[in-house]
């Protein structure tokens, strides 16, 4: 049935039926195998967005499809109205992987989000001892955590909060990579939380000063407050490390994971902590119908082993190095800054005669690779960790030719 329809045809039906909350890049994908995917007419590209970091395994892992396949096939969905055979193994796994006592099983990166949110009220309200809806939670400037209305509660973006208010109460917003504010606000005592994430992706591949996390890890712990990591992206070895927390040896109270936990194939996020902050939230307090279905635990566990098996970290700090170096070794004034941690990286592209970081996309994605903007300055690349170096190597050519016929 789809391939009577031409990309024209299959665009035009989305901006006709489809909310129009999204600006894609023209190209209609239709295969998808390792780094690479196919449009519509059969065109090859090189995909140097993963799904914003969930296909890190690459596209159709035949490990994690697999697995998908299997379960589908044998039973989908119970609720947690009810045990299954595949939740209790998912969880034993999954905790062991990361080193925490108990994971509650989300699906999407935002409702990781407000579980860890909802779980440092709770821990403010029965352990700290914060007086009734006085819990306060710290975040960052420019911080990208969902599009819930809570969280966009804690947004400094226009367009993420205009015109959704009235706004979620209890959030204090500092500059990232700033440990004098961070410590400033740490002397409330009615600060349950800091929520952070150890890279800012959304806001163009932002990197913290070295021993950011380590510093604000310690300034929590001295003040009694949980340190809450959202690695919604840059977890699953796509900095280099496991975690992007790893580069630092921070271990975080709340552990927050999404997208690549699923190597793309299915909707699955976790939050993961310890006894004393999990076991705060008691039966009927929270939950969801998917969340932890038999489908996503068998998922999530090829996914981890895809990880291990593969080397996934080390190859994305390999490669990273040899993305970053290769960028700056572009001879052009319209590349202002290469900056970003294993394979999640961006270029900030310096604005001429009308061209943005929009229109080098689009010469990118003529030339078979495809990325896309965030802001109208900044372009994130993040391919999936499986590349090789030679495929590495063909789409850095592409992306030199694309910059350089600006210039």
């Amino acid at each position: 049935m789809l391939e009577k329809y031409s990309s024209k045809e299959l665009m035009a039906l989305e901006d006709k039926y489809g909310a129009h909350n999204y600006h894609p890049l023209p190209v209609v994908l239709a295969k998808g195998v390792g780094a690479k995917v196919w449009d519509a007419e059969g065109k090859e590209y090189f995909d140097f967005l993963s799904a914003y970091s969930a296909i890190n395994q690459g596209h159709c892992h035949p490990k994690i499809v697999g697995a998908l396949k299997d379960q589908a096939e044998t039973l989908t969905l119970t609720s947690r109205a009810f045990f299954n055979n595949a939740l209790g193994v998912y969880e034993k796994y999954i905790t062991e992987y990361f080193g925490y006592d108990k994971v509650l099983p989300m699906n999407s990166g935002a409702e990781g989000d407000e579980t860890a949110l909802k779980l440092a009220r709770k821990w403010g309200y029965m352990k700290k001892g914060i007086p009734e809806n006085q819990a306060k939670i710290i975040v960052c400037e420019n911080n990208f955590h969902g599009r819930t209305i809570t969280i966009i509660s804690m947004s400094t973006d226009p367009d993420a909060r205009k015109d959704y208010g009235p706004y979620t109460p209890g959030f204090i917003t500092i500059p990232y990579n700033d440990i004098p504010a961070l410590e400033n606000e740490l002397q409330d005592p009615n600060v349950a939380a800091f929520l952070v994430e150890p890279i800012q992706g959304e806001a163009g591949v932002y990197v913290p000063e070295d021993g950011y996390l380590k510093k604000s890890y310690e300034l929590c712990k001295k003040n009694n407050v949980l340190f809450i990591a959202d690695e919604v992206q840059t977890g699953i070895a796509r900095t280099g490390r496991l975690l992007a927390c790893d580069h630092e040896e921070v271990r975080p109270d709340i552990l927050i994971l999404g997208k690549a936990l699923s190597g793309g194939v299915y909707p699955i996020s976790a939050v993961l902590a310890d006894d004393e902050i999990m076991l705060c939230i008691k039966p009927g307090e929270h939950g969801s119908t998917f969340g932890g279905n038999p489908i996503a635990a068998r998922v999530a566990m090829a996914a981890l082993e895809v990880v291990k098996e593969e080397k996934l970290a080390e190859r994305a700090e390999r490669l990273g190095e040899i993305f970053r170096r290769e960028m700056r070794n572009i001879p052009s004034n319209r590349i202002e800054l290469v900056r970003g941690k294993g394979l999640l990286n961006a270029v900030v592209i310096r604005p001429k005669d009308g061209t943005e970081a929009w229109d080098v996309c689009v010469k990118m994605a003529e030339n078979g690779l495809l990325a896309k903007p965030t802001h109208q300055h900044i372009i994130r690349f993040a391919p999936p960790l499986v590349i090789s170096e030679e495929d590495l190597m063909k789409a850095v050519d592409i992306i030199r030719k694309s910059i350089l016929s600006f210039s």
